[in-house]
């Protein structure tokens, strides 16, 4: 898959931009605060209907503008036709999607169309934050390639909100609570759940070996790592445990069973990596993620993604760096795009590896191709 070309108006600081992008390595170089980030960002959007970091749409909306517009122009691998994939987002009003010159009715039909992988400074919130943002890692991976599942997770997020609901309802009287309502959401809860615990452990049992020689070969095999997926299906019956602790829920006033409490542990050597590993370790883990989110990806739909590397240099060694890019630019990666704020550092390793690279200057929302 390749995005040929991409047309943005008033997309945060970005007022007017038309891009073409090289098949391969498509560099970004600025000062920060510039616009090389928002850039990628408009690239996000066109995946997944949404910003990668704000999710109220209205802000990404260029101040004093009433709308905003981003338009991709793909190459998809079956077939050499160019698609157009646009959206329009105005105040007040719901955002607007198409393919081609058909509006999606529902923009969850989009997803996994346009499949991409994103390295961020946000992602030091998979080690540093709680279990949801992990969770949330593994939910966004396997929706991008499996539909049923993203099904599975929304009704199972719209009945757990239902029961919230209703044990806050009756948190004053619990002995007034209707059990049998309780029962019929439950076996739909434990019916939705039952399909993505299953999801989930086959995709971390697939996903470990490739984290696990991504990190080897950014890290020189220097270290040891590891994901320990833990879910409470794996000691006992959902519909059991719902019944068991109906009472504790309707006194603290929330759901304390179910796949919403899984936990994705992740090990450096034998301790978890948030006590023990330094910046540059960290930093080194959660690349090693992507990629190997990237790589399984890859598997699934039969050709690479996109990969966007968001100031993935900082925190890293040159060594790392070096191996690191040494990878991305092997014959394993498709199409990329890259940003860093110096240049020299950019243009001096990438110009070792490739010639087949774009570079364009950012300032101000404004990109120049150099």
């Amino acid at each position: 898959m390749i995005l040929n070309e991409i047309s943005i108006i008033n997309y945060k600081n970005i007022r007017e931009a038309t891009l073409r992008f090289s098949d391969k390595l498509n560099c970004f170089v600025g000062l920060n605060g510039q616009g090389k980030t928002n850039l990628l960002d408009a690239i996000y959007y066109l995946s997944f209907t949404k910003s990668a970091y704000n999710t109220i749409d209205s802000q990404n909306i260029t101040h004093n503008e009433d709308m905003a517009m981003i338009q991709g122009r793909y190459i998809f691998d079956h077939t050499a036709e160019e698609e157009v994939i646009s959206c329009g987002i105005k105040r007040g009003v719901k955002k607007q999607f198409r393919r081609g010159k058909k509006d999606y009715k529902r923009l969850i039909e989009h997803i996994g169309l346009i499949p991409l992988v994103m390295v961020s400074p946000q992602d030091s919130e998979l080690i540093s934050e709680g279990s949801d943002e992990r969770r949330r890692f593994m939910d966004g991976v396997i929706s991008q390639y499996d539909k049923v599942y993203l099904e599975h997770l929304m009704q199972y997020n719209a009945l757990l909100k239902q029961r919230n609901a209703l044990l806050k309802q009756y948190e004053d009287h619990p002995q007034q609570a209707p059990t049998e309502l309780f029962e019929v959401i439950e076996m739909q809860m434990v019916e939705h759940a039952l399909y993505i615990y299953e999801q989930r452990t086959d995709f971390i049992q697939r996903f470990v070996p490739a984290f696990q020689e991504m990190y080897a070969a950014i890290s020189g095999d220097s270290e040891q790592v590891s994901l320990l997926y833990t879910s409470q299906l794996q000691e006992r019956d959902l519909m059991e445990a719902f019944s068991r602790t109906r009472q504790r829920d309707l006194i603290v006033g929330w759901t304390t069973q179910g796949i919403h409490k899984d936990e994705l542990e992740m090990r450096l050597g034998d301790y978890p990596l948030k006590r023990v590993g330094s910046q540059g370790q960290q930093k080194s883990f959660l690349v090693s993620l992507k990629f190997a989110q990237y790589e399984i990806m890859k598997r699934s739909y039969g050709f690479a993604p996109l990969l966007l590397l968001d100031d993935v240099f900082d925190k890293l060694d040159m060594g790392r760096i070096s191996n690191l890019l040494q990878m991305v630019s092997g014959k394993d990666f498709g199409q990329i795009f890259i940003t860093d704020s110096n240049k020299v550092r950019m243009s001096g390793i990438v110009d070792a590896l490739t010639q087949d690279r774009a570079y364009f200057e950012t300032s101000a929302g404004t990109f120049k191709k150099i």
